[in-house]
């Protein structure tokens, strides 16, 4: 059972918003980074963002800084990607991705082989 549930991709104008969430069931991250990644067709799954597991620290891919934002509330066992300003660049299926290695780890990490947990991934479909 894949313990990550990703509600909230669609479809939306450039310039718009979209806000996806990632809720864990049957086992808790709290205490361990969690990440987005998204693949688009025929390209490689790429990282979007990472946060660490307080929230303290977020870390952003360069073709998202200052349109995305990446949230978590663990009381809710649950993350958040919040996409302004999006583009048709931004067109791909995303995915939630949690570690359960790093116990309280202080600096969340880029590169998907770090992340042995996955959702199943949501389309957003950004048209021009």
């Amino acid at each position: 059972q894949v313990p990550l549930g990703e509600p909230g991709g669609g479809l939306v104008q450039a310039g718009g918003s979209l806000r996806s969430s990632c809720t864990t069931s049957g086992r808790t991250f709290s205490n361990y980074e969690m990440g987005w990644f998204r693949q688009a067709p025929g390209k490689e799954r790429e990282f979007v963002a990472a946060i660490t597991w307080n929230g303290g620290t977020m870390t952003y891919a360069d073709s998202v800084k200052g349109r995305f934002t990446i949230s978590r509330d663990n009381a809710k066992n649950t993350v958040y990607l919040q996409m302004d300003s999006l583009k048709p660049d931004d067109t791909a299926v995303y995915y939630c991705a949690a570690d359960s290695t790093r116990y309280r780890s202080t600096s969340p990490r880029i590169n998907y082989e770090n992340y042995g947990w996955w959702g199943q991934g949501t389309q957003v479909a950004v048209s021009s």
